[in-house]
């Protein structure tokens, strides 16, 4: 069963609704996004994207994030793709950035949460259909691994760590 996207303008107003894969370059939908950090080191868990995804497959990612649906508040679909892509519950959620994000073959308004969690105590559970493999992995090593190998992120990683902060 498709699931309706929300459909927004670009003052992220909601314009309506369309089922997922028939959204073109011209819709603006939302995604929620969470960028997880180990509380002791600071190191960044990502997320690989399944190879059979449509978009971005195979490319390392934040640790969970999904599309809107129509009904779902960005705070509401970020703790229902963490419970379903990493296995986590009960985050401590912070709100972080909001981003337009436009790379050329979508248009979206990207919120992101971070929340921090002590790795050597947290059970990450990959959900087998969405995510491929998940790491840990330093702020300096993601850095230089978004500037050495760009193709490996999906286009507005890049974009996404420097408004996080993460990078320079």
């Amino acid at each position: 069963m498709q699931s309706n996207i929300i459909i927004v303008d670009k003052n992220d107003e909601v314009i309506g609704s369309k089922l997922r894969g028939t959204l073109d370059y011209q819709d603006i939908y939302r995604v929620s996004a969470l960028w997880l950090r180990d509380a002791t080191s600071g190191d960044i868990l990502l997320a690989q994207r399944k190879w059979t995804k449509v978009n971005d497959p195979g490319k390392w990612s934040a640790a969970a994030s999904g599309t809107n649906d129509v009904g779902e508040t960005y705070e509401q679909n970020i703790v229902k793709e963490v419970r379903e892509e990493i296995g986590l519950h009960d985050l401590e959620l912070t709100l972080g950035p909001k981003q337009f994000v436009d790379d050329g073959e979508h248009k979206y308004f990207c919120q992101w949460f971070l929340a921090r969690v002590d790795k050597q105590n947290t059970i990450i559970i990959p959900q087998e259909d969405e995510v491929e493999n998940t790491k840990w992995i330093s702020q300096s090593e993601l850095a230089e691994s978004v500037k050495v190998n760009p193709s490996d992120f999906p286009p507005s990683t890049k974009q996404s760590l420097a408004a996080l902060g993460v990078i320079g």
